[in-house]
């Protein structure tokens, strides 16, 4: 995930505000989920879970981040792309709808966990982590193709410009 967010960074880092921002957004979501799961670099042990405070604050990161995308940037990439050329806006729209499902999986993480009081509450923590991992890891997939799909309608307007 990190190595698909560095060439996310390089390709499209600097053409847009938003997007900037977005993808530093998606960074620090990533860099606090490793810590969180004692990937590499992070090593936690295996045999406790992280501290409530921590998962608490992730769960802000990951909610901040999801409605960023939601909220600020999916909708100005579908608009561009109806302006860019109609075959990229219907691409754009079936890539958006996709994501709803990444969504439903990080939201209910969320609802798991955001509230937790005591180590007690986290019943199942490794393994929501593990399903979540796999679905932000579609979801990054899915935002990628959306960066890709409006940097090409773009590119095919100004070519026939």
């Amino acid at each position: 995930m990190l190595t698909r967010l560095e060439q996310a960074q390089k390709a499209w880092g600097g053409s847009h505000d938003a997007i900037d921002n977005w993808l530093n957004e998606r960074q620090d979501v990533l860099v606090s989920y490793c810590k969180l799961a004692g990937l590499p670099p992070y090593t936690a042990d295996k045999q406790t879970l992280p501290e409530v405070d921590n998962i608490k604050q992730f769960c802000q990161l990951l909610v901040d981040y999801i409605s960023a995308g939601h909220f600020e940037v999916y909708d100005r990439i579908v608009s561009q792309c109806e302006i860019n050329g109609g075959k990229h806006k219907l691409l754009a729209e079936e890539q958006q709808a996709r994501l709803t499902e990444t969504t439903q999986a990080a939201l209910e993480f969320n609802d798991l966990y955001a509230e937790s009081t005591e180590s007690d509450d986290l019943d199942g923590f490794d393994q929501n982590m593990a399903a979540l991992g796999n679905a932000l890891e579609v979801r990054f997939e899915l935002e990628d193709q959306l960066i890709a799909t409006l940097f090409e309608s773009a590119s095919n307007k100004a070519e026939t410009a």
